[in-house]
């Protein structure tokens, strides 16, 4: 929240805030047609919490609780400003979820593609500065900037909070997918300090993806996105020991893995592929089912997933791509070959601790240990999540 508020505070109470900012973001916006105003208010309803439910206790409804205040707030922000409640009308559809509304909302093409994506993870998310700032391997104060200008500038030009029409669904499309992801993947294992995963944020990206699926069924990149939600979210049950300690693949119980989420995926890809437009999405979920579909670790099909990579890299040329094909490489061709393909990608990816942690298991593998040894420190450096950190230590022979 703001620097007047604990930290240890915030932490506790996170999973409300976010699960409840983007409905009451949504809901005051569609009363006073002002972006910006209920924006505020909504944090100046969650600093409120801050302060007074440490003494006073939670109350039993916290969402309830959060909305009224947020609508005093707002409604004093307005009698500050001297505005009437209907200077700035809009119309909204009837149905379907604020929550979407309010994504399309934020990307809209008048606003930079980093803007769009920094708004809606900050107001529809709750991502904090420093969650976006790390997810885009920038600034935080650009992060802010960017924040800051695509507001003043929804408001500005009066865009409308609504599901737009089909023509305009396409031209905001790829931005919506692309904060479902990142919200997903931070979910699926948290880029910062203060837990290893956030299972209700991962849950709520594929919520948001299933509604975008059945707004535009015939799109085969929703399709592939909300089947590869599914194959992540199938794994959950056996992702970590009973100590908290983060598993890898190879070391998962399988039998907890979620049959019913994997034959969905399944099923979304398979029609997905019908529809005979493939895509970055639909070849991620791809990968993610050789994984599902695998009896064991040692029965994975390798060679597949490396030619799903192949296919990947044509669409999508990514440093991280092509980190991801030389894990699966490494199972193909050794690790001597891996190991060459991960040294060239040193320069773009040297502050990204994935590669550093699988440069130091290929060279674990090849019997450079000392190494080995530098990279997991390395990979150490780069990561804040506890889970990922316990696991590097771990493999690395280090103490915490």
């Amino acid at each position: 929240m703001r620097a007047a508020v604990g930290e240890g505070a915030a932490a506790d109470l996170g999973p409300i805030f976010r699960e409840e900012a983007g409905r009451i973001t949504a809901a005051l916006t569609r009363r006073f047609g002002d972006f910006d105003l209920a924006e505020e208010a909504v944090q100046d309803a969650c600093v409120e919490a801050l302060r007074s439910w440490p003494g006073a206790g939670r109350p039993r409804r916290p969402g309830a609780w959060l909305q009224r205040v947020a609508e005093r707030r707002a409604l004093d922000r307005l009698r500050r400003r001297r505005l009437e409640l209907a200077r700035h009308p809009l119309g909204f559809p009837r149905g379907g979820d604020d929550r979407l509304r309010l994504i399309f909302a934020c990307c809209h093409p008048s606003l930079s593609r980093e803007a769009q994506l920094a708004l809606t993870l900050r107001v529809v998310a709750g991502f904090t500065t420093a969650q976006i700032a790390r997810a885009f391997l920038v600034s935080e104060t650009a992060v802010a900037q960017r924040i800051t200008r695509a507001k003043r500038k929804i408001v500005a030009a009066g865009i409308p909070f609504r599901v737009p029409e089909p023509p305009e669904l396409d031209q905001r499309l790829g931005e919506v997918l692309a904060v479902v992801y990142l919200m997903f993947n931070e979910g699926y294992l948290s880029s910062g300090w203060e837990r290893a995963h956030d299972r209700s944020l991962a849950q709520e990206a594929a919520w948001l993806a299933r509604l975008v699926a059945r707004l535009m069924p015939q799109q085969p990149e929703v399709l592939g996105l909300l089947a590869l939600c599914l194959f992540q979210l199938a794994r959950e049950r056996a992702r970590f020991s009973a100590g908290g300690e983060l598993l890898t693949l190879a070391e998962q119980d399988r039998s907890l893995w979620d049959r019913r989420a994997i034959e969905e995926g399944e099923g979304l890809l398979d029609r997905a592929a019908e529809l005979g437009r493939p895509g970055p999405y639909q070849l991620q979920a791809a990968v993610a089912s050789c994984h599902a579909l695998a009896p064991s670790w040692e029965e994975t099909d390798w060679g597949l997933m490396v030619r799903f990579y192949d296919r990947l890299a044509e669409l999508d040329p990514s440093p991280v791509v092509r980190l991801n094909r030389a894990v699966a490489l490494a199972h193909v061709a050794g690790p001597e070959a891996a190991l060459r393909e991960t040294e060239a990608l040193t320069t773009q990816l040297d502050g990204y601790h994935l590669l550093h942690a699988t440069r130091a298991e290929l060279l674990r593998r090849l019997g450079r240990e000392e190494e080995a040894r530098v990279a997991f420190g390395r990979a150490l450096q780069l990561t804040l999540n506890p889970a990922e950190r316990s696991h590097l230590r771990a493999r690395s022979g280090t103490r915490p």
